[in-house]
């Protein structure tokens, strides 16, 4: 279930960016080849290129944290599962 809704959110993220980024006049393609690959990164970044830069600001903060967290926890069950050998 988490594997398909992280493909969904990539293919809205991807959608949104191809069709803002002609209204910007930035090169569409590009954009959404970079949100299918990176999702909330990408979008971050293109925000704070495009001057909405608060809330490109908050979600790359938020993006960058909930990595760190989702590493912590990879590393933590790695570290569970080894100290019972």
């Amino acid at each position: 279930m988490e594997f398909s809704l992280f493909w969904v959110i990539n293919i809205l993220i991807t959608v949104y960016l191809v069709i803002d980024s002609k209204k910007q006049g930035k090169n569409p393609v590009l954009w959404g080849i970079m949100g299918f690959l990176f999702g909330i990164i990408t979008l971050s970044i293109y925000l704070i290129r495009t001057d909405r830069k608060i809330l490109g600001w908050i979600l790359l903060v938020l993006a960058i944290i909930f990595m760190l967290l989702f590493i912590l926890f990879i590393i933590a069950i790695l570290f569970m599962s080894f100290s019972y050998l």
